[in-house]
């Protein structure tokens, strides 16, 4: 059923099915709402704080009214008018309306008045602005996640396994510290463009990581967080389509979110690479994320970090069996990633590679270099790199020893599980 009003169709429904609707339009609607407030107002927090008084509105009268045909629009219509109101109100209204003001109330819904560069402009300033280095890594995760996102502080603790109020205090505090900071709300020039680019890039990927591989608690995967990074990558993508890294962040997630459904057994347990069943993978995923590669390396990011890991990413993704993997070629796309990004845990990842490629021998020689690295002390995966290559070679004792101390170092009970089993067959096999 539906009626006309005004200019807009309006369907109507009943006030759960509006309340749904609302929810949906919210976490589609969000990163744009904001960001075109943001650019008004010029200031995120009482951007955000319009968008949030536009979504009780809506909450208010669209089970009354029916759903507009344009939800989007009629959100941003009414935050503009909320903040035409509150300069209203204000002493220096003349002063402040000159200032940010200026045709609020005469610009018209955004399908109908703003271009889409503008809008674009506008998600690329709130990209920059939620991950401005002036922010902690924890409240750079909280922000994008809130105001790109579209979660709920609930839904970020949730994710994070941590307080809700402590996620409510990141974003309070991150957004007073950019208000404190003067930071404007805009792209940055193009000199300072590559370190804030990495910055966010390593935002995403980070919200990506702890879906893909949860650090702590009791599940072993968060698709949510996972789908919610590969979203924002690719908005990202759309925004800076000649940035070879956006390119290679997408590539390597998409071949990553494309393992999904075979990296669980039926009561979640994980499985690891080697053991799942390649017809599980999601092949859409994969022929985007080579795509998404190919465009990497025609832009000239060949040797760079997120490409280079999509590239070895691609390696898995093409063979259809474990044993079709070229681990030779993996091997050399790490030592050149080590060159590039060098840090522990690439060399780690480069010795996995390596005794794949060349034997186990091999590879726990190079493992055993790592043992006294201080970054990787409480990484659980080095002892469970060890103890596999340890096990491989017929070392049964050893390999138990190993995968217990991964055992105690992990904060994820599925992978702690998975550890102490193999720890028990190390032990049956032990003479």
């Amino acid at each position: 059923m539906s009626a006309r009003v005004g200019a807009d169709l309006i369907t109507v429904v009943t006030a759960p099915d509006a309340r749904r609707a609302v929810e949906a339009v919210w976490r589609i609607e969000s990163a744009r709402l904001i960001a075109g407030l943001a650019r008004m107002v010029r200031d995120l927090g009482t951007a955000e704080e319009l968008a949030q008084d536009a979504l009780v509105s809506a909450l208010e009268q669209w089970p009354r009214t029916g759903i507009p045909r344009n939800p989007g629009a009629w959100l941003m219509t009414a935050a503009k008018n909320r903040a035409v109101d509150g300069i209203r109100r204000r002493q220096n209204y003349q002063r402040k309306l000159e200032e940010v003001g200026r045709g609020l109330a005469e610009e018209h819904a955004p399908d109908a008045g703003d271009g889409v560069g503008e809008i674009d402009d506008d998600l690329l300033r709130l990209v920059f602005t939620a991950c401005h280095p002036v922010l902690s890594t924890e409240a750079q995760v909280a922000l994008t996640l809130r105001v790109l996102g579209g979660l709920t502080t609930e839904e970020i603790a949730r994710a994070f396994l941590v307080p809700e109020p402590t996620v409510a205090q990141r974003i309070t505090r991150a957004k007073k510290a950019l208000a404190k900071a003067g930071v404007p709300f805009e792209v940055p020039a193009e000199d300072q463009r590559p370190a804030r680019l990495a910055s966010v890039l390593g935002v995403i990927y980070l919200i990506f990581n702890e879906g893909y591989s949860a650090t702590a608690g009791d599940d072993w995967m968060r698709p949510e967080l996972c789908a919610d990074a590969l979203r924002l990558g690719r908005v990202l993508a759309g925004l800076m389509p000649r940035e070879p890294e956006v390119h290679g962040l997408v590539a390597l997630m998409e071949i990553q979110a494309s393992r999904s459904r075979a990296r669980t057994g039926p009561d979640g347990e994980p499985v690891l690479l080697l053991d799942q069943d390649r017809a599980k993978w999601d092949q859409l995923l994969i022929r985007r994320g080579l795509a998404a590669l190919e465009r990497a390396e025609s832009l000239g990011g060949t040797y760079r970090p997120y490409t280079l890991q999509a590239a070895i990413a691609a390696c898995h993704a093409r063979a259809r069996r474990p044993e079709d993997t070229d681990w030779t070629r993996i091997a050399g796309l790490y030592e050149a990633l080590s060159l590039v990004a060098p840090s522990p845990i690439v060399e780690l990842n480069h010795a996995v590679a390596i005794g794949m490629a060349f034997g186990p021998a091999v590879g726990l020689e190079l493992v055993d270099e790592l043992v006294d690295e201080p970054a990787l002390k409480d990484y659980h995966l080095l002892p469970s790199v060890r103890g596999d290559l340890l096990a491989k070679l017929g070392r049964h004792e050893e390999a138990k020893a190993e995968f217990e101390r991964a055992a105690s170092l992990t904060r994820n009970e599925r992978e702690r599980a998975l550890l102490l089993t193999r720890a028990r067959e190390s032990n049956a096999q032990t003479p």
